[in-house]
């Protein structure tokens, strides 16, 4: 069965390539106008994922992604944006989205990343019975004073429960299993959104600083280093 998507875009020149692309590369595409129409279409059908412009008439796209989060909605959604400033990326990210591409954009990369999103929202498969476990039951990851429940997809700093997005929630797991290991930014790419956007890309730093926020405390070590050049490394001091 072919994938859905939820195509929300308010240029119309936009909207049709896009949905004419989506289509032939074997989407089943429904394409709307604006936000309110992408809410209604979501609650009638479910898609696969769903592609939301950022700025659009009324409701915009991080409205309509953070109604369907606060419904518990955990659909993937692309993000479609011309603003390309740090904190308008975060704003997106807060909003519950889980990936973004620039306008103008390279359709093919609108189609790595969309293949991406898809993998990641697939079921899980189960774990090699090699894979190292740090606790008896095999069920708890920890490392550096965190602790995670993969299962049940939490995780605490000591006593305190974070609060994860599901993309936060892969990169510290992958992060805690490698604690002490320097991973370089292509290995991170490849492993969470299993392609590598190449050295010019912001998604990577935007997604560590948003995940040091939730874990750094005052008076505390900062757990995520950043090693220049190459990549990031969870560690205490």
């Amino acid at each position: 069965m072919p994938h859905t998507v939820l195509l929300a875009e308010d240029d119309r020149a936009i909207r049709n390539a896009l949905e004419r692309a989506l289509t032939l590369e074997g989407y089943r595409v429904t394409a709307v106008a604006d936000g309110v129409e992408a809410l209604a279409q979501a609650h009638r059908s479910r898609p696969d994922i769903l592609v939301l412009d950022v700025m659009m008439p009324g409701i915009d796209g991080l409205q309509v992604c953070r109604v369907l989060r606060a419904e518990g909605d955990s659909t993937p959604v692309l993000m479609l944006t011309a603003l390309v400033e740090t904190a308008d990326r975060i704003a997106g990210l807060d909003a519950g989205a889980d990936d973004y591409v620039v306008k103008p954009f390279d359709v093919e990369e609108v189609f790595a990343r969309l293949r991406a999103l898809l993998r990641r929202a697939a079921p899980a498969v189960p774990e090699p019975a090699a894979e190292p476990k740090p606790d008896p039951s095999g069920r708890y990851l920890g490392a550096a004073g965190l602790r995670m429940d993969p299962q049940a997809r939490r995780a605490w700093r000591g006593n305190r429960e974070l609060e994860l997005t599901r993309t936060e929630f892969e990169l510290l797991e992958l992060l805690i299993r490698h604690a002490g290991i320097v991973l370089d930014h292509s290995t991170i790419y490849d492993r969470i959104w299993g392609y590598d956007f190449g050295p010019g890309s912001k998604n990577l730093a935007v997604y560590v600083g948003y995940l040091r926020r939730k874990l750094d405390e005052p008076g505390a070590p900062q757990l995520i280093h950043t090693v220049r050049g190459v990549g990031y490394v969870l560690r205490e001091g």
